[in-house]
């Protein structure tokens, strides 16, 4: 929630030697019962370090602007008065913080303390963005894992939010059960990369979502139709269409595109045609469906059109519309 470079992801630097674990409650084997320091106390940082505190951890925060730890403070946390006391006070750091720029700034400001600890960054980023800042602490002698989280602030610590990691395998074996209490924690491997790529992934899929949905409700409501109404007919739409994925997900795999149900191509292009006319027609704006009538008269130009709207996957995935339609 919400940067080339040689390839260090798997290095896995010495960290410190395990101290006895704590013996309050929630405190687990390894070195789960060790401090956390929290960086970052926006709405998710300061859900992140609840959720710890909740289960019985020691936790040590710091936030840019320090009134914000002042509530955090009230439950027991630990108020750090820079970035790197904060970083120096225990072994696991959880940073979410508005940008990558800003977490590099707050480590290079704490160099000195970062040989031997283990970064867990869950600041929203790019593949690249992880990749190049896992060299740089590792270079530091520290390990790096990167996060994605999916979830909003209330979510976390509840069973329905989850949380992609990515980045040095031993580290995540480690603190694995520190990480579960943030919400279910997904390895998804060494390259640091992962986790965010899946992250955007799964995000351009839920805005691909709200698009749908707010040009859905603006249609509906050219004729005044409220959307609250028009919703409860959406809802369950979505959810059966949302039914045909992982078929969708199987075509893809095989490269097999061929609509078995007659509902091809170049017969659905006929219905986003029809959507875009009445969008001109009711005042609408169509720059949400426009670039899916797009893909398909690429795709049917190619003599396509007999296939399902799974092979607009041959589009999308390739930035260049050649002349070869492969």
């Amino acid at each position: 929630m919400f940067e080339p470079h040689d390839d260090h992801s798997t290095a896995t630097p010495n960290r410190p030697d395990p101290k006895p674990a704590d013996t309050g409650p929630g405190q687990g084997h390894g070195r789960s019962g060790h401090g956390i320091s929290v960086l970052g106390l926006g709405a998710m940082g300061a859900a992140l370090a609840e959720a710890l505190l909740g289960a019985g951890r020691r936790v040590t925060v710091w936030n840019r602007s320090a009134e914000k730890a002042a509530p955090l403070a009230g439950r027991g946390a630990g108020i750090a008065g820079s970035a790197a006391e904060a970083i120096g006070a225990a072994p696991l750091v959880v940073i979410c913080l508005l940008d990558y720029a800003a977490v590099r700034d707050v480590l290079s400001g704490a160099v000195d303390q970062l040989a031997g600890r283990t970064i867990v960054n869950l600041t929203n980023g790019t593949p690249q963005d992880a990749r190049d800042i896992a060299a740089w602490v590792e270079d530091q002698g520290a390990s790096y894992i990167d996060g994605g989280i999916m979830a909003v602030p209330p979510m976390i610590g509840s069973r329905d939010a989850f949380i992609l990691y990515s980045g040095t395998a031993e580290a995540f074996d480690d603190y694995r059960q520190t990480l579960e209490i943030l919400g279910a924690a997904q390895f998804l491997g060494p390259d640091a990369g992962l986790a965010p790529l899946y992250d955007l992934a799964l995000l351009s899929a839920m805005y691909g979502l709200f698009g749908g949905f707010l040009h859905a409700t603006a249609l509906a409501g050219s004729e005044k139709v409220e959307a609250g109404r028009f919703t409860v007919m959406l809802v369950p739409w979505l959810n059966a269409m949302t039914g045909v994925l992982p078929d969708i997900a199987r075509q893809i795999d095989a490269r097999n595109y061929v609509a078995a149900d007659g509902s091809n191509l170049a017969m659905q292009a006929v219905a986003v045609e029809n959507i875009i006319a009445t969008s001109h027609a009711q005042g609408v704006d169509s720059g949400l469906i426009v670039p899916m009538r797009a893909l398909m008269a690429h795709r049917i130009a190619c003599g396509f059109g007999g296939d399902d709207i799974a092979g607009l996957y041959r589009v999308v995935a390739s930035r260049k519309r050649d002349d070869n339609c492969g």
